[in-house]
């Protein structure tokens, strides 16, 4: 027996109170407390499984903000996809050029990644936003097939709990030119075929706007069962027709998997 396990049989043979055993337990990883923590004995599997005990990591963690209207309907469930939150897409701010992505469409000039704010643009509303995609004068798309498998969401969990799946993408125009803004997303079956879609009409930014950054964002709700794979596409044009890269600009895009909204 390793000297962790010795640790772990030498708490559970001390008798310690319920309330000190699960403060204790709550500082410990959740992969540990699942795979040898609750084999301890009923009363840890019992503490393990209860949903105070999750209640308590999801606040150590800072899960719960004093936003919260309500609680979730599982604690532990709430907790594992608040630990597994992230950017399932790569590169999303051309830090590393066009790595990750597939070029759909490459029209005019093609494809460019320019430092923001760019020429008549506004800085990106984020600091740490320092780069963009921008398209030219012919028809611009690129995408990205995200495996959740690869990214560690199991097949059951996708169906059973069909845990809400949030797209949000961030564009803008250039102020001396009018631009077309486009966005696909799919929810793919393990044969890639369209379980659910999100294609909203092109959006159109006329000549002489602002240059704020706009933010599309969509979620995907009870969407069935089978989503093993999230197809994300976007890009656009300018609406002008001028070689160089005039065109709508794109940065900051992100596909998360996301706990329950406790602020509605």
């Amino acid at each position: 027996m390793g000297p962790r396990h010795s640790k772990i049989h030498s708490m559970s043979d001390s008798n310690l109170p319920e309330e000190v055993l699960l403060q204790i337990l709550s500082s410990v990883p959740a992969t540990d407390l699942i795979q040898h923590c609750s084999l301890v004995c009923s009363l840890w599997r019992d503490v393990i499984n209860s949903p105070t005990l999750w209640k308590l990591k999801c606040h150590k963690m800072g899960y719960i903000s004093k936003e919260c209207m309500r609680t979730p309907k599982d604690w532990k469930q709430f907790y594992y996809l608040s630990s597994k939150k992230k950017n399932l897409l790569m590169n999303p701010c051309a830090m590393d050029g066009f790595k990750f992505w597939n070029i759909d469409e490459n029209g005019g000039d093609k494809w460019a990644i320019e430092e923001s704010p760019g020429n008549h643009g506004q800085e990106f509303p984020d600091k740490d936003v320092t780069k963009y995609f921008v398209t030219s004068y012919g028809l611009c798309m690129k995408s990205q097939l995200i495996n959740l498998k690869k990214m560690g969401y199991r097949e059951t969990l996708m169906d059973l709990v069909q845990p809400d799946i949030v797209i949000r993408d961030w564009f803008s125009a250039r102020r001396d030119c009018g631009c077309h803004y486009q966005i696909h997303i799919q929810l793919l079956s393990e044969k890639k075929k369209p379980i659910k879609s999100f294609n909203p009409e092109p959006v159109s930014i006329e000549q002489w706007s602002d240059a704020q950054w706009h933010k599309m964002e969509h979620t995907f709700s009870n969407y069935g069962r089978g989503v093993r794979y999230i197809y994300f596409q976007h890009g656009g044009q300018d609406s002008q027709y001028w070689a160089g890269w005039y065109g709508v600009r794109l940065t900051n895009s992100s596909v998360t998997i996301e706990p329950e909204d406790l602020t509605i």
